[in-house]
């Protein structure tokens, strides 16, 4: 349940009772009346500006407003105390019941607290890492794994039909580059001698068994074969093999996709799909020959000086029209493009996000033009940039694979720190700013290091449901039992730990609605910083501690809001792609 939200119902339903007349008449417009936690928590337990988006309309003082509006709500059996601040903001307190009852709602819904149905079904394609099938993935794709992941995760949490699809770029000349290079180490699986690996194709280790299995698959026949015939097998072969590579490397992430979409099925059967897309487009009126001036400052490989075929993506929204079909009849990398977000829109899809590289800004304007254009206005585009990832090690940079030839793999980072640690920090900053991360410092266990600090809360929870078990026997851990014991719960540190859990339902809806998922891992931080500081309050304070063996109504009230803290970590940490464990080593 989120709170917030039920206080905002109420809160018009107060404004109502007002009776207030806009001064240019019609209807009172109360869709900008939020209700937030204030920024200081002293300043109470939620926040509304409604007198202050209102009191213009009614001709009125926002804080003579705000003083009528707040009479109001100290009728209100939940609330215990209302304040007028500023300008004209309105504070309340809550009362203890209030919140002891929260807990049985959470106890209730136990991992599935802050499930919502804010999406109401809503169908939505979440497109991230789609990364070439050229070799293993590398660092720089697994910020953008992460976040497409949990982004996906937090969305279908909060009620959208989320489908995680990966788009294999398995057309083109770096496919061409990639069976050049496999041939080279099939010759080399075979005996034949090979000197440096020439400029221009891949140099990485990673192709060596690539070369092998070619080898003793088809011996020495792909020698006496025509190049374009032998090259053909060997792309099939190698893409394979590489996204079976792919696959394994994000299945170490925890990252897996719902759907894997090939580029080259556009091209099949004569780019039937490309072709099909293009005319629609036309029949649309989005579609003209003309020519385009030299790009500025944007380096081009589908600029032409003489008429092309053009999509008029100026019309919807982009900065400059975009080639469709070159002038000797080839299609452009855009066109694929084209027939792709027809194919999505063609399976139904209302919502369209895309988490893409920091150096693929110039790709926003153009696929949201492309996705207007294409369903009229009813389809979203959103694109999702992520910026760059540095690793250090105690503060060194990092150095390169010796497999990959050029670059560090994602597979070396997971087996060196843990899947855990990498999901949460490429979540602990926000995913268009720069990333550093430390080896040393992201598995160190210290208040430092936050999947560390968090992890520890959940620790620390069910180091708790032990000790009650040891002490008390295995019928103390029910929550039917916790929730009738709830009003127990008066302690201020105690309290502070409901109104933090009060915040999830929100936090997640928010982040869904942002499409920022780096705020749940900022919360769960939050959350663990509240519950460790009232665990310290318990080693200063033994009447504040969990078990209590001569007070069993405390202790089942303590042992709820310990189970309340355990479930939403673990539920945020799934989330996320990480565990919550029940013990540190």
């Amino acid at each position: 349940m989120n709170i917030f939200a039920q206080f905002a119902s109420r809160i018009v339903k107060a404004v109502e009772t007002l009776e207030l007349t806009p001064q240019s008449g019609g209807a009172l417009d109360l869709s900008r009346i939020t209700v937030e936690p204030p920024r200081d928590a002293s300043h109470g337990d939620l926040a509304t500006n409604a007198a202050m988006v209102l009191a213009k309309a009614v001709g009125e003082n926002p804080r003579a407003l705000a003083e009528r509006l707040a009479v109001v709500l100290r009728n209100d059996a939940d609330v215990s105390a209302v304040e007028v601040a500023g300008p004209g903001f309105v504070n309340l307190r809550l009362a203890d019941g209030f919140w002891q009852a929260r807990l049985g709602d959470m106890l209730d819904a136990a991992r599935d607290y802050g499930r919502s149905t804010l999406g109401a079904g809503k169908k939505v394609n979440v497109e991230y890492v789609s990364a070439n099938p050229t070799g293993p993935m590398h660092v720089g794709h697994c910020r953008g794994a992460v976040v497409g992941d949990a982004l996906a995760n937090i969305m279908a949490f909060a009620g959208y039909d989320v489908t995680k699809e990966y788009y294999i770029n398995d057309a083109g000349s770096q496919i061409d580059v990639l069976a050049k290079s496999v041939m080279l180490r099939y010759r080399e699986a075979l005996g034949e001698p090979i000197a440096e690996i020439p400029a221009g194709l891949y140099p990485g280790d990673y192709l060596v068994p690539v070369g092998k299995a070619l080898a003793d698959e088809f011996g020495a026949r792909l020698n006496r074969m025509p190049e374009d015939e032998a090259l053909a097998l060997v792309k099939e072969r190698t893409i394979d093999a590489m996204m079976a590579m792919i696959r394994e490397d994000l299945a170490a992430l925890n990252v897996h996709h719902d759907v894997f979409f090939s580029e080259r099925t556009l091209h099949a059967d004569n780019a039937s799909a490309i072709r099909s897309a293009i005319n629609d487009l036309t029949l649309k009126g989005h579609v003209y020959k003309g020519k385009l001036p030299p790009p500025k400052g944007e380096k081009s490989d589908d600029w032409e000086d003489r008429e092309q075929t053009l999509f008029r993506s100026t019309d919807v929204g982009d900065d400059m029209d975009r080639p469709l079909v070159k002038s000797d009849g080839a299609y452009t990398y855009f066109a694929a493009d084209v027939a792709y977000m027809k194919d999505k829109y063609a399976r139904g899809f209302e919502e369209m996000i895309f988490i893409l590289g920091a150096d693929h800004g110039g790709y926003v304007k153009r696929m949201e033009a492309l996705g207007k254009a294409i369903s009229g206005g009813k389809v979203e585009v959103t694109i999702l940039l992520c910026n760059l990832v540095k690793l250090f090690r105690d503060g060194e940079p990092v150095r390169m694979s010796k497999r990959a030839g050029e670059f560090v793999t994602l597979r070396d980072v997971v087996d060196e720190v843990g899947r855990d640690p990498i999901r949460f920090m490429m979540l602990y900053r926000k995913s268009t700013e720069p990333l550093d991360f430390d080896f040393a410092k992201v598995t160190e266990q210290s208040k430092d290091n936050p999947v560390f600090y968090v992890q520890y809360a959940s620790a620390r929870c069910h180091s708790v449901f032990r000790q009650a078990k040891e002490q008390l026997g295995e019928n103390w851990i029910e929550r039917e039992t916790m929730k009738a014991a709830a009003v127990r719960l008066t302690d201020e540190g105690e309290l502070s730990v409901i109104r933090k859990l009060a915040e999830y339902p929100r936090l997640l809806e928010s982040a869904a609605q942002s499409m920022e998922p780096h705020r749940l891992a900022f919360y769960l931080y939050d959350l663990a910083q509240t519950f460790h500081a009232h665990w310290n309050r318990g080693t200063d304070n033994p009447d504040l501690r969990f078990v209590k063996v001569n007070d069993p109504e405390s202790t089942h009230a303590r042992l709820g809001l310990v189970q309340a803290v355990a479930d939403v970590l673990a539920s945020g940490l799934a989330l996320i792609g990480a565990d919550a464990p029940s013990e540190m080593r």
